[in-house]
């Protein structure tokens, strides 16, 4: 089917982020359009070779085994090797991901990939379970109860990760620098996914935080920024967006909240792919991120002093895609001052595409670029003022880290290991060999006086020194 104008064919842009979350992937996402492409001529010999292999393991292997699995598993196999975002998604798998663009899904709320046979997580979802319990990006799942990762799927390891709410899963986790493994005890729940939260830090400075791009979170921001304006009784003096831990979400959620605090019209960000509807120029215009266009414009109603507003944008490690988008566009324009450290690096699209059986496959299909033109890919969002969290900061993951990643069309360099990176398949070996556990720690609170980050865009927004990390340590720990 043809897509008949600009916004029905936006609206059928899905999601933005980095990975598999406990049945879900989360990935900057067009439509499907198979029935306009055109039919590839089969490489016969290869299908026979298919074939060969498909009846040997049918009267062959171990276990009778059915047409149904093997069909599931090739089809599996040949997007999981392309790229960690290209992936298949059975019925539950899909409906999973539909539903969480709704805020509301099952789980235990962490988004994860797979590396080295390990289940590696990129980032917790804020109120999760997972959350809080402690758990945090970069750390490797190697047993399910007592089901050892390795030798599982990824889907394998997620499907054993849902199951009913209130009931519960151990989850035995090695973290970078820590000696012994850590055991969570994790219950799981229905994750209603709050995706805007916000506060008056104090008089005239306003917070906002999101968790995740979803359906509505650039009306939700809009309506937080209201009311913050109301309580304050005029122009705010400084303006923080949190965007830390957001794995991504809808794009037009992210080109909605770009959108309130740029100008009409400017460019938020591109795609270029081989497909013809995989080149968009997304701009601050409500057909862009408004269901139903001008006529639903929640952007109008936002004061006009937003766009001059000094303002800060917190990054981390966690921050991915539709998170990396809008930093990378406020950076590009200029508006906002980005603190915090170097951001996960995911700058590649993917196409959900619906199949007759109700399961979808996800299909990387083009990169996105900033205004200015930057591919963060395998890159990242690098921040104007570098500070950490206070915690170690090497048990970061990033895409470049991921398996079969994705290289940056602009630097083919970035994203490669340079020798003084300790393999990160080597330090969980060791890992493995250890027998005791260690206790989890809880999460800090953001906008907390605990949260350094926070407390020095707070600084920076009225004047007073940014205390900054050693570039030097820095880059040491992002392996860099």
């Amino acid at each position: 089917m043809q897509v008949k104008n600009k916004y029905q064919r936006f609206t059928k842009i899905g999601l933005v982020g980095s990975g598999l979350m406990l049945g879900l992937m989360l990935s900057l996402t067009y439509s499907a359009v198979a029935e306009k492409m055109a039919q590839p001529q089969l490489p016969l010999e290869d299908l026979r070779a298919f074939a060969e292999v498909f009846g040997k393991i049918k009267s062959d292997y171990v276990e009778p085994v059915t047409d149904k699995k093997l069909i599931s598993e090739a089809i599996s196999g040949m997007l999981t090797g392309l790229d960690p975002h290209s992936t298949y998604m059975d019925v539950d798998a899909f409906k999973d991901m539909q539903a969480s663009t709704q805020g509301e899904f099952g789980g235990l709320g962490i988004e994860v990939g797979m590396e080295d046979g390990l289940v590696k997580v990129i980032s917790p979802i804020e109120d999760s379970p997972a959350y809080k319990a402690g758990i945090k990006s970069g750390d490797l799942i190697m047993k399910l109860d007592d089901t050892p990762v390795k030798g599982l799927s990824l889907n394998d390891a997620v499907k054993r990760m849902r199951g009913k709410p209130d009931t519960s899963i151990v989850l035995t986790v090695l973290r970078k620098n820590e000696t012994k493994p850590l055991l969570f005890t994790l219950v799981r729940a229905i994750i209603k996914n709050k995706s805007v939260k916000y506060k008056m830090t104090e008089p005239g400075y306003a917070y906002a935080r999101v968790t995740q791009f979803q359906e509505h979170t650039g009306e939700d921001l809009a309506k937080a920024i209201k009311i913050m304006h109301d309580e304050n009784k005029g122009p705010f003096k400084g303006f923080v967006l949190d965007l830390r831990n957001d794995p991504g979400g809808l794009l037009n959620g992210a080109v909605g909240v770009a959108a309130a605090f740029l100008p009409k019209d400017t460019l938020v960000v591109y795609t270029e792919g081989r497909a013809t509807d995989s080149k968009m120029n997304l701009t601050v215009s409500p057909e862009n991120y408004a269901r139903g266009g001008i006529a639903n414009d929640y952007i109008r109603d936002v004061p006009e002093d937003l766009k001059t507003v000094p303002m800060v944008v917190l990054i981390n490690a966690g921050s991915a895609s539709a998170s990396e988008i809008v930093a990378g566009a406020l950076q590009d324009h200029k508006r906002a001052t980005l603190i915090g450290i170097r951001t996960f690096g995911k700058g590649s699209v993917q196409t959900i595409m619906p199949m007759n059986n109700g399961a979808a496959i996800k299909l990387t299909t083009a990169r996105y670029f900033t205004p200015k033109g930057r591919s963060i890919q395998a890159k990242g969002i690098e921040p104007d003022y570098l500070v950490e969290d206070g915690s170690d900061q090497s048990y970061n993951i990033h895409e470049a880290d991921l398996t079969r990643h994705l290289s940056n069309p602009k630097d083919p360099q970035a994203g490669v290991p340079t020798e003084a990176a300790p393999p990160a398949k080597e330090a969980a070996k060791e890992k493995l060999k250890e027998k005791k556990y260690a206790e989890p720690t809880a999460p800090i609170e953001p906008a907390s006086k605990d949260d350094i980050q926070f407390t020095q865009a707070m600084n920076f927004l009225k004047g007073k020194p940014v205390i900054k990390s050693e570039p030097a340590k820095v880059e040491a720990t992002l392996g860099n």
